[in-house]
């Protein structure tokens, strides 16, 4: 009874629904694995747990599938490149999937080639990128590739090329002070410009004279990567004129002007005449040079010469106008003159003379003097010391004195109480540089009384007057 039993067990005839026997072997073996752990379950519920154990471990091998890769990078750009490296970004896949992303590879080769070099050794985790060790001048294609289980996606590249050169600096010429302003040298010196400038990579220097290209036979020009170099081996008048340096660097550029001006000496005044010619003095007049020597005239020199001796004297130097007297010329003389023309390199190496002399003539010249009124020194008569009264002894001359002044020199009378005194030999008058005197001899008491000295001339009349006592000595008078 014990066999039909045992027959009935039916979990390892279960199996078949398995396509192959290997999956049958496989529940089989984990079905013995897991009955030691199982010891006191009976067979029967472990024969029928194990037959939907196989199916749940299926499933999920069955969805997952193999790994794919990412979908490309996006946007891959330029953020900065120099002389040696160039750094680039990009924006991360759209699609990553389940297995994920390891990393970025960035690659790169030269135009023309496919030789595509592996910039980073290891997966980079970053959207930025900088390549090194770059040689200037290289024109590079860039692509970023997403690696992960899958294994590379395809790659997002740049749109173009780029090339490897060095920063760029936008041009800048840096003219020197002295050649902002007008240059001015004279015929036959050497110019040698050197003008400095900026900019990166090289610039391309180009210069242009009023417009047109240089004329290299006659102006040499140099150029380095930080300046150029104007050189005239013999500067000509016909160098004069705008020179105009241009420097570019891709799509800049930068101009500066300097303006050359070749000088030299002016040409003589275009014609001189003798306009007039009256007393010492003699009128010219002339025009301006013809050839100014490419710069303004600043004045004009004149001279003139005695036509005996022939030897130049300078009467006017830096004198501006075009019209002029000669002064202070002798009479009797015959003079001619030259005018030469200056400009700021100096004076005209030849001069235009008059044809006609300026004679200076002797007659119809009569001296006048100036005639000055005479001055009236004419005065009436003043008495300037009066007389005075005094008193005279009997017997004992005395005199009376008085002075005056007058012109012309006046008349002197005297009067004794107003009767004019003649020829009395007892009084005798004096009169010298306006001093004058009575002298009375031994008078008497009759002699006594009021004198008056009297002065006229022309102007008027002045008299002065003194009381005179005659007292007797002391010695009479007791008597």
């Amino acid at each position: 009874m014990s066999a039909p039993e045992a027959a009935p067990e039916p979990a390892p005839a279960e199996a078949p629904p398995a396509d192959t026997p290997a999956p049958a072997e496989a529940p089989a073996e984990a079905a013995a694995e897991a009955a030691p752990e199982a010891a006191p379950a009976e067979p029967a519920p472990a024969a029928e747990g194990e037959a939907p154990a196989a199916p749940a471990e299926d499933a999920p091998a069955a969805e997952a599938g193999p790994p794919v890769p990412t979908s490309a990078p996006l946007d891959v750009s330029v953020e900065d490149v120099n002389d040696s490296s160039l750094t680039i970004n990009w924006v991360a896949p759209e699609t990553i999937g389940d297995s994920g992303l390891d990393g970025y590879t960035v690659e790169y080769c030269k135009d023309g080639t496919t030789d595509w070099v592996v910039a980073n050794e290891e997966l980079t985790s970053t959207t930025r990128y900088c390549i090194k060790n770059l040689t200037a001048g290289d024109l590079l294609h860039v692509r970023v590739v997403a690696v992960n289980a899958g294994g590379r996606s395809e790659p997002g590249a740049l749109a173009a090329p780029v090339p490897i050169r060095e920063v760029g600096e936008r041009p800048k010429i840096r003219m020197p002070r002295s050649l902002r302003a007008r240059y001015v040298r004279q015929v036959g010196a050497q110019i040698n410009l050197v003008i400095p400038f900026l900019g990166k990579p090289n610039p391309v220097v180009t210069w242009l004279k009023d417009g047109q290209p240089l004329d290299t036979k006659r102006v040499n020009i140099r150029n380095s990567n930080k300046d150029s170099i104007m050189f005239i081996r013999s500067a000509q008048r016909e160098d004069s004129g705008v020179y105009e340096m241009t420097v570019k660097v891709d799509s800049f550029e930068d101009k500066a002007a300097l303006t050359l001006q070749i000088v030299e000496l002016p040409g003589p005044p275009a014609s001189v005449k003798l306009v007039d010619t009256w007393g010492f003095n003699a009128a010219l007049e002339w025009t301006p040079p013809k050839d100014n020597g490419n710069t303004e005239i600043t004045g004009y020199t004149v001279q003139k010469a005695d036509q005996k001796t022939g030897e130049w004297f300078t009467v006017l130097e830096h004198y501006h106008r075009l019209t002029a007297t000669v002064s202070d010329l002798i009479m009797g003389n015959a003079y001619i003159f030259r005018v030469f023309s200056e400009n700021k390199v100096g004076k005209s190496e030849n001069c235009v003379t008059t044809k006609d002399a300026a004679h200076i003539q002797k007659t119809g010249i009569v001296y006048k003097p100036p005639e000055y009124p005479e001055h009236d020194f004419s005065e009436a008569p003043k008495f300037t010391t009066p007389l005075n009264d005094r008193a005279a002894t009997v017997g004992y001359t005395t005199k009376l004195l008085c002075s005056v002044r007058g012109s012309p020199r006046p008349k002197i009378e005297w009067l004794k109480n107003q009767m004019i005194i003649g020829d009395d030999p007892k009084f005798r008058i004096l009169s010298n540089q306006g001093i004058c005197s009575l002298e009375i001899r031994k008078p008497c008491s009759f002699d006594g009384g009021v004198y008056t000295c009297r002065a006229k001339n022309e102007q008027g009349v002045a008299t002065v007057s003194c009381k005179l006592e005659v007292i007797l000595p002391d010695a009479e008078k007791g008597k």
